[in-house]
């Protein structure tokens, strides 16, 4: 009789994990579904652009070619990221016998960070899935969690409709076609956009953590260690949440980044190889904004005579570098907490401060994604099937300038 009986027993015992569900489906669903919406939108018209025009038939397995449409998005980095899934590293400083020019080191699997490959392994294992399915479903996965973890930061500034509007604009985003690739990019925003979360709701441990996984996913996850480092002394100053917590994840953070950067080097028997392979077989390398200047005096004015020019990326690029610079200090008028503050700031400037394939700057500035926060606020006094119908134009034209023109007219 008791079990019956409200509040006493079995039956409500059960159902206090449902009603958390529900509540959580009702919080979290509509975020997904309006993601997964665009992204589908912004993908099918992806795949439709790469079969109509056959582009990717003629060109190599490996540079934004295959047998299939749906193969393009396995090439390039994604080409890498498989290879180190099935065989692991083999870091080494090999010379390009009489190079001379800027390219002066065979290329190898230690540039690219080991957390995303580890996870398509241990998906592959599980699931049974290839390498190429294997790194889609963790990229498809961690794309919903970067969703939901952009809209519990921006829902925090301009409430559920804001949160709405900055999970749409990341599925839309430019450079937003590696979203659900072979990519890690994904992976590292859905990260540091928890970690940020958690630095904000003073979860010290949680954000160390994150911050600790980023570190093995990306290289500019030490713009994600100097927030959360900084957050962490400004909160021992303040006495808000004690001492050992922050201490901890302060003294946990940079662990991932620092620790792969010494493995590496130690394999290739110089502790600075890391750099010194990105330099010598990538060039890529911290120039204090000279290559991004150059281009940005360049494309106005319709030359391309710079280091890596791709016009048409090149053009989009400039284009989302300028909207950056207008965000930034709509950002600042906000004044958001430290952490987002130094996060965006000195993800910009590792960013913009490297030499570097510029088309490409479309996809290293995913990351910067509380600079989604001041346009969402802007967006959320729109009416929601205004701002539903507005996102989904920019899903469908994704598909050119996110993802067809990174992965077939230039170098994602």
């Amino acid at each position: 009789m008791t079990a019956t009986l409200p509040g006493i027993g079995r039956p409500d015992t059960e159902a206090a994990p449902h009603s958390r569900l529900r509540a959580a489906a009702r919080r979290h669903g509509p975020v997904l579904a309006l993601f997964g919406t665009l992204k589908l939108a912004g993908f099918c018209s992806f795949m439709y652009l790469l079969s109509s025009t056959g582009d990717y038939r003629t060109k190599h397995p490996r540079f934004g070619g295959g047998a299939h449409a749906w193969d393009v998005l396995a090439t390039w980095d994604g080409w890498w990221y498989q290879q180190i899934a099935l065989h692991g590293y083999d870091p080494k400083l090999v010379p390009v016998p009489g190079a001379t020019g800027l390219i002066t080191l065979e290329g190898n699997s230690a540039a690219f960070f080991p957390l995303y490959p580890a996870l398509m392994r241990l998906t592959s294992a599980v699931t049974g899935l290839g390498s190429y399915g294997a790194g889609l479903l963790v990229s498809i996965v961690a794309s919903f969690a970067a969703a939901l973890g952009i809209y519990a930061v921006a829902e925090r500034f301009g409430g559920r409709r804001a949160g709405l509007a900055a999970a749409g604009l990341w599925a839309v985003w430019p450079g937003s076609g590696v979203e659900w690739a072979v990519y890690s990019d994904s992976l590292y925003v859905a990260l540091a956009a928890w970690a940020c979360h958690a630095v904000l709701t003073r979860r010290w441990l949680t954000a160390g953590v994150l911050t600790f996984a980023a570190g093995l996913n990306r290289p500019t996850a030490g713009a994600l260690i100097a927030a959360l480092c900084v957050s962490a002394l400004l909160s021992l100053r303040r006495r808000e949440d004690g001492v050992l917590r922050p201490v901890l994840a302060m003294a946990l953070a940079p662990l991932g980044l620092l620790g792969y950067l010494l493995w590496v080097g130690n394999r290739m028997g110089d502790l600075g190889g890391y750099f010194k392979l990105q330099s010598g077989a990538w060039a890529h390398s911290f120039d204090y904004g000279k290559q991004t200047l150059d281009v940005l005096t360049s494309v106005p004015v319709g030359k391309f005579d710079y280091l890596f020019a791709y016009p048409f990326t090149d053009v989009i690029s400039v284009g989302v570098i300028l909207l950056v610079c207008a965000l930034l200090p709509l950002l600042l008028r906000l004044r958001p907490p430290a952490v987002l503050v130094l996060y965006t700031v000195i993800t910009l400037a590792l960013v913009l401060g490297s030499q570097q394939i510029v088309a490409n700057i479309s996809r290293y500035l995913l990351p910067c994604f509380p600079l989604f926060v001041p346009l969402a606020v802007a967006l959320r006094r729109l009416s929601l099937p205004v701002l539903c119908t507005l996102l989904g134009i920019a899903a469908l034209a994704s598909g050119s300038y996110a993802g067809y023109a990174l992965f077939e007219l230039g170098v994602p």
